[in-house]
């Protein structure tokens, strides 16, 4: 007899199980099983090296989280029949399947399209394979169905994806200040006039989530060699389109090439670009990578041996703009060193990174008190909510410079 039920041994949550049919089904497909060569935390492990889990563990650990919260609230009566149920696993599934290569480090770098744009035409292209069997799962994603509280148990304030990613990335990375108590945080959710709230009692979890949140921003998503890495490795794809477009013969994965060898706003047809989306994956970049640290140009070669060896460049942050007389030192020194062949844009980046750990603006966080009455969380907690958009503004530059 075969069991109603596939098992997974979950790192982060133990035994995890998937029911037969249409969540087992999109689990086999070869779009999903791509997310097993994505990592989660893209270059993050330059700095916390255990941080080698893929967004294949994360989608997983989302898909068990989403229905602890359906059962927690069924028990409270909310009326969650069986086709909403497995139509919101799936999207909770499906959520992040557009990421591309190391994840958030090359947003917008080879497609123009943002990952849940990617995520939504993934969804749309296997609900043609299923036969239609994710309309519903679709209408949850692109919050278009009358449940509003099933769209924010997929994407919201309190939603399944930051429930995983904080435990799961605190517990790869060893950042023990990201650790949440979301098994409470599930236990206390409720629905209230059509939307996800909190009971009074889960308040303490709660602003023990935001700051997890916010500290995880800086100490793991944003911490400066994470993101030195990222911009390397972004101004490396552009020298080595630069170099492609100009006529120089670059060696690189097909599918990755299909990307590269075109102007980055061009309008390809959405069929195709997905059939090579669909493909590819960090090997890709990594690969590439080894390819191009041998490469004749300077600039490519240097950036590419540096994220292949570990030289990365020294990123400094400021709670102001950069003064132009220090990038303007910078900019002397790369020159003197390593002359004309040294390509300044793609050596040396300034910009800025902001957080905010609670955005009261797009949705807010709401209490649910015994006598019935809703309050924003704001209203109703003595710890600061950090709501204010908090901006670091960056250098970042080849060590060994002697400033």
């Amino acid at each position: 007899m075969i069991a109603h039920k596939k098992i997974f041994n979950d790192p982060v949550y133990g035994f995890v199980s998937v029911p037969r049919g249409i969540l087992l089904d999109l689990i086999d497909h070869p779009f999903f099983q791509r997310l097993r060569r994505i990592r989660q935390l893209g270059l993050s492990s330059f700095v916390y090296p255990g941080a080698l889990h893929t967004r294949f563990h994360h989608a997983l650990g989302a898909l068990h989280l989403m229905q602890e919260a359906i059962e927690t609230l069924r028990q409270k009566g909310v009326d969650i029949s069986p086709d909403e149920a497995e139509g919101a696993c799936a999207a909770i599934l499906l959520h992040d399947i557009g990421h591309g290569p190391f994840s958030h480090a090359l947003e917008h770098s080879l497609a123009a399209l943002h990952h849940e744009e990617l995520s939504q035409l993934f969804m749309e292209r296997l609900n043609l394979e299923f036969h239609g069997q994710l309309e519903l799962a679709i209408r949850i994603f692109r919050d278009e169905y009358p449940k509003k509280f099933l769209h924010q148990l997929v994407s919201g304030q309190l939603d399944m994806d930051r429930m995983d990613y904080l435990n799961r990335d605190s517990f790869f990375t060893g950042v023990s200040e990201g650790v949440i108590g979301y098994d409470r945080i599930i236990k206390m959710l409720a629905v209230h006039e059509g939307e996800l709230v909190v009971e009074e009692k889960g308040i303490y979890s709660i602003e023990k989530f935001l700051i997890a949140r916010r500290l995880m921003y800086w100490q793991v998503y944003l911490h400066k060699t994470g993101v030195s890495a990222e911009k390397m490795l972004i101004h490396a794809l552009r020298r080595a389109r630069e170099l492609s477009l100009s006529g120089v013969s670059l060696e690189v994965p097909r599918h990755l090439g299909w990307f590269l060898f075109r102007e980055p706003d061009s309008n390809p047809d959405a069929a195709e670009m997905l059939a090579h989306f669909s493909k590819l994956d960090d090997n890709d970049l990594t690969a590439a990578i080894k390819y191009w640290s041998e490469a004749e140009d300077f600039t490519l070669s240097f950036l590419c041996k540096g994220l292949l060896d570990r030289r990365l460049f020294r990123l400094e942050w400021h709670t102001a703009p950069v003064e132009e007389s220090h990038v303007q030192n910078i900019r002397e020194r790369i020159t003197q060193k390593w002359g004309k062949e040294a390509i300044l844009d793609h050596l040396l980046y300034t910009g800025s990174e902001s957080n905010r750990a609670y955005n009261d603006t797009r949705e807010q966080i709401k209490i649910l008190f015994k006598d019935g009455t809703v309050k924003p969380i704001d209203q109703c907690s003595d710890v600061p909510m950090y709501t204010q958009l908090v901006t670091k503004y960056f250098v970042c530059y080849p060590k060994g410079l002697d400033l």
